[in-house]
Order: structure tokens, then sequence, then C-alpha cells
């Protein structure tokens, strides 16, 4: 079924963007194919996700399922959260106290700032097990593994924080490289649920920065979970300290680092637009 009309709030989060759809306003679920067109950037609205909610839940205050622009459900989004409290702040649904958030990726906390334009998440523990990310294979942690992609090798690092990371530090990184040698990472076969993958070069001790190829969206300018995740790994290796700047093309996040590997992102969410999505709109075909 397509809905008559669709309304939306437009966010982004160092220019990773993403359309909030409150159920309050009608639309209580969307199509793969209506998610695929309201994000096409030439076809639809253009966006780097969706943000349905808020949804009840009773394991927290709130509830929000992610979805990808390919139509996938992600199970957890560190700007896609930072935005959705946002867009809670400016409906008037929380104040500067911390409020929980159920995701498909488990619940996190969260606390709006600086008069909304500022957001902390708790993400959740990083755990590097095989089976928490996962990764194929025995149990074991995926720590500095070799993968061949590409016709050649990398040494790589995994992480999981409610959703599946492949971490490859170099001394040079690009944009072209994420885009070159992302896709065929976040298909291989030793990640059963697809991978986001970071390209990190260590910049000293309290900053890194990273390109980062997103499972179901592509290249991103920017990403709460792969920031999280980036940021875990250069630590666990001894490259960096508990306190992390995250530098990526949209941005910077600051990461701190638990000593269990709970992360805390600290970051903007900035607000764009709302509107009315035509019905017109869903009569083409991608």
């Amino acid at each position: 079924m397509i809905h008559p009309e669709i309304k939306f709030y437009k966010y982004h989060g160092l220019g990773n963007d993403y359309l909030v759809i409150d159920p309050a306003d009608g639309t209580q679920s969307l199509s793969t194919f209506e998610i695929q067109l309201l994000c096409h950037r030439n076809y639809g609205v253009g966006s780097d996700g969706i943000l349905l909610g808020p949804l009840k839940n009773k394991a927290a205050d709130f509830a929000v399922r992610i979805f990808n622009p390919d139509g996938s459900e992600a199970e957890k989004s560190g700007n896609g959260l930072r935005i959705f409290s946002r867009y809670l702040w400016d409906k008037g649904l929380v104040s500067n106290r911390a409020f929980t958030i159920h995701t498909m990726g488990g619940v996190v906390e969260s606390r709006v700032h600086e008069n909304g334009s500022m957001v902390s998440v708790d993400m959740g523990r990083v755990s590097f097990l095989s089976r928490d990310i996962p990764v194929a294979g025995k149990l074991r942690e995926v720590i500095n593994e070799s993968l061949c992609v590409g016709g050649r090798e990398v040494v790589f690092c995994a992480a999981g924080i409610g959703n599946p990371h492949c971490v490859i530090i170099r001394n040079r990184i690009s944009p072209e490289l994420a885009r070159r040698l992302g896709p065929k990472i976040e298909t291989h076969p030793l990640f059963p649920r697809r991978t986001n993958v970071q390209f990190v070069k260590v910049m000293d001790r309290s900053n890194i920065r990273i390109e980062i190829w997103e499972r179901g969206a592509g290249y991103t300018l920017a990403s709460g979970s792969s920031s999280s995740a980036a940021a875990a790994v250069t630590y666990r290796l001894g490259l960096t300290d508990r306190k992390v700047m995250v530098h990526m093309p949209g941005g910077r996040i600051d990461i701190s680092i638990r000593p269990d590997f709970s992360i805390t992102l600290t970051g903007p969410a900035t607000r764009i637009a709302q509107g009315v999505v035509d019905r017109e709109m869903f009569d083409q075909q991608l």
C-alpha cells in the first residue's frame, strides 16, 4: 500500500542526513520501495536513511526503527540516534535530562544539551568477539586478521556495537579507497550480516581520521557507530587514549571509552527542513 502522503522532518549529523517520519503523523510503516524512493537523491527527497519513530516499547522511554537507503533495517546508528534525540527535543518530548531509546541493536541512553544543538549518546559496549559482531569461523577476538579483497590483502579488526564493523588502519586513506574496497568488504562471506567498513589513519593519541563505507548506504560523510568502532579498535591496539576526536569528511565527533569499552559519543544534530511528500512521487519506477 502506498500512503497518500508522508510527512517528514529532515536533519543531518555532520552531513549524514536522515528523514524522521513520525507515526503520529499517520505513517505507521514503510515498504522497501517507499524507503528506497524517499532516500533517492534524484527521484525522491534524498537521505542516508529513515528514522521511523517515536514508537512505544516497554524496555525504554522511546523506540525507533532505522532504515538504510536500500530498504534494509539497521540495528543502530550514532548519527541517527543523535538526530532522533534532537527531533524529540524539538517536539518537546524530552528535556536536558537523560532518556532511553530502544533500537534493534539494544537500548541506548541519550542527552540533549546546548539548547538542542549537541547530543551525547551512550552507544553501549564494543565487542571484538566474532559471535557478537558477527564474523564467520571459530570463536575468537577478531584482531589483526588478514582478508583478501580486490586482489590485495588487508589487515583488519572487527568490532560490534549493536551493528558490525570492519576497521582497517592505514597510513594513507581517501574517499577513493573507501569507494573501491568498501563494497567488496561489506559483502565478503566472512561477514554473514554484511558489515560497515572504516579506513582509519591515526593522527596522534587523541585524534584519528576515518573514511567510511556504510552497509546499505555506501560512501558516507560521517557515522557515529563507525566513529565508535574505529576509536575502540585504535584504543584496543594501544594506538590512542580513551578520549579520541574522530575526524570525518563531514566533521568531528568526540568519543569517550570506558574501561569495559562502553562508548559515549558527542556531536551536533542540525535541523534542515520539514515537508510532505507528494503522492505523484510514488508513481515512479526506480
